[in-house]
């Protein structure tokens, strides 16, 4: 389950960024703004796995 964690990560990150880039381009402060979110959430997804893993060793 930990892989698919951070599979999942990964993936709300790069939507994310996708999200925030699109939002810039056409000057939708709403997706950028829902990409910046989402990127975030990748973040502490990724975190928590990184977490997990060092209190495993």
């Amino acid at each position: 389950m930990s892989e698919n964690e951070k599979s999942q990560a990964k993936t709300e990150q790069a939507k994310g960024k996708l999200k925030q880039t699109a939002g810039r381009a056409v000057g939708n402060e709403r997706l950028t703004a829902e990409g910046r979110a989402e990127q975030a959430k990748g973040d502490a997804r990724q975190a928590k796995e990184k977490m997990k893993d060092i209190f495993k060793r």
